[in-house]
């Protein structure tokens, strides 16, 4: 695997260095190694995919999901350039991307959110980009065709979040295998896969920039609604603050109001159980958030578990239980 020692010697056998280079480790999250490399010429970030993700409990993902991430960062990249980093290199071989690096104050919206710096433009913004990237593969069978394979959408996320919870919750069986049909039966469109404020860098000018497209295949575009609104609801969750309560509901609801605006497709009715099941997923599967004391996290599973069980949720109802 690439490190601080070796990767100017592989950018050089790629030819996309000459001479030498500063060389910072990013935070690659569970998946990744992220090193930048920077000279007065080049700006760049390389990301190699790991073989077994770094998780409490063992989660070994196929390495593939690298030449995924190049062909969907493309493809978004053609629709909505500003949002989306250029892509450039991909090197199969190794599992290795190369893309440009993003401004150096741009700021991660995850931690942006945690220490009260919340946006509800973001939202907005974001829910439009969805929009224009759903509306544009719906439309185009090549696309489609492309990321057909389902193997790392389940390897990544159905298996840790879906599967994981039913099998420890008997009670909630059929209605989460309903949900599991869904997101791997029907195939609309290019679905993102990880649409997660860790993903979104924001600029000094609160603008989205959307990363990690490893988890990128053709399915339900809910799950990319869910998958976000899901992260929001467990930080509505977390804090105890009313203002930011009412901010996070403002940026979800603006998020939620601009995709159905602006999308040529229409939003599942099952999305309040979809939010619900991977917040659930949050403290119950293989990969919990780190930011939910126990509290929270016995408020989380009470509320969660109800809306699985109330066929009349809505997305409204399930952020004021949140709330409370």
């Amino acid at each position: 695997m690439l490190d601080q020692g070796s990767v100017l010697y592989y950018l050089r056998q790629r030819g996309l260095l000459t001479g030498d280079a500063t060389v910072e480790t990013l935070t690659g999250g569970i998946s990744c190694i992220v090193l930048a490399v920077s000279t007065a010429q080049v700006d760049l970030v390389v990301k190699q995919a790991l073989p077994e993700l770094k998780t409490k409990a063992k989660w070994v993902a196929d390495q593939r999901r690298a030449i995924v991430e190049a062909s969907a960062m493309q493809i978004f990249h053609s629709i909505t350039a500003d949002s989306v980093p250029e892509l450039i290199d991909c090197d199969p071989a190794e599992f290795t991307l190369t893309m440009s690096r993003l401004p150096r104050s741009c700021t991660n919206w995850k931690i942006d959110m945690l220490e009260g710096r919340i946006h509800p433009e973001l939202g907005r913004e974001l829910g439009l980009i969805l929009a224009k990237w759903h509306n544009a593969a719906a439309i185009s069978s090549e696309i489609k065709e492309e990321f057909m394979e389902g193997a790392l959408f389940e390897q990544l996320r159905v298996a840790p979040f879906y599967r994981a919870v039913a099998a420890v919750n008997p009670q909630l069986t059929s209605v989460i295998s309903a949900l599991i049909a869904e997101i791997t039966e029907v195939k609309t469109t290019l679905v993102h896969g990880d649409f997660s404020p860790k993903n979104i860098m924001a600029t000094t000018e609160n603008r989205p920039i959307v990363l990690d497209f490893e988890v990128a295949h053709t399915g339900n575009p809910v799950f990319d609604l869910a998958f976000l609104l899901a992260h929001l609801l467990c930080k509505v969750i977390r804090t105890e603050d009313e203002a930011e309560k009412e901010l996070l509901l403002a940026t979800a609801t603006q998020f939620l109001n601009s995709y159905k605006v602006n999308t040529h497709l229409p939003v599942a009715e099952s999305l309040p159980g979809h939010i619900a099941l991977i917040a659930l997923a949050r403290v119950e599967g293989v990969s919990p958030v780190n930011y939910l004391d126990q509290p929270a996290q016995q408020h989380l599973i009470a509320i969660t578990k109800a809306a699985l069980l109330d066929s009349d949720m809505s997305f409204e109802m399930l952020f004021e239980s949140a709330s409370r």
